[in-house]
């Protein structure tokens, strides 16, 4: 008797502990660094030999929570209306493996926060770092750079329209 309470008490711990998937950041950090100057490198070449690089980490990377923020974000942002939702339209595809400024979410933050010639408007005053970063987590899910297990299958929001579902049952019924 004493042993099998023993043993439901193991199964209980192990379950409560083992479990942890990922956690929620409630609150976002305060805005370390809104311009990183040379820690985007878009290019080997370097003028009078190498530089030390800081090294920049997405605090979004593989964050399922981050990754759907990011995705939202697009869309209030209205990055859809240059990118059209990765496809490309006013401004360059974002699904794509060949980048211009570089594709490491490093370089897709310092082209979010400092723009770039040609279109890219300068959004670093306008959008606070931490949105920034899950944006990038997005955008490299777009193009499937996050760990698969991250990335949304499916869009997080609820259909909208479900006169077209109708339409297209009843077109199959024969009504």
């Amino acid at each position: 008797m004493r042993s099998g309470i023993i043993c439901i008490g193991v199964c209980v711990f192990a379950a409560l502990t083992g479990c942890s998937r990922e956690k929620k950041r409630l609150r976002p950090q305060p805005a370390s660094v809104i311009v990183f100057g040379a820690a985007a490198r878009e290019s080997q070449l370097q003028p009078a030999g190498q530089a030390t690089e800081p090294h920049v980490i997405n605090p979004s990377e593989g964050n399922a929570q981050d990754i759907s923020d990011g995705e939202r974000l697009f869309a209030q942002y209205n990055c859809t209306g240059c990118h059209a939702n990765g496809g490309g339209a006013i401004g360059p595809p974002l699904i794509k493996k060949t980048w211009i400024y570089g594709g490491e979410p490093e370089n897709i933050f310092d082209t979010i926060v400092k723009g770039r010639p040609n279109g890219m408007p300068s959004w670093g005053e306008k959008i606070p770092e931490y949105q920034i970063w899950k944006i990038v987590a997005w955008v490299r899910a777009m193009n499937k750079e996050e760990p698969r297990a991250a990335t949304p299958e499916r869009p997080d929001g609820l259909e909208q329209d479900s006169g077209t579902i109708l339409g297209s049952h009843e077109k199959r019924v024969g009504k």
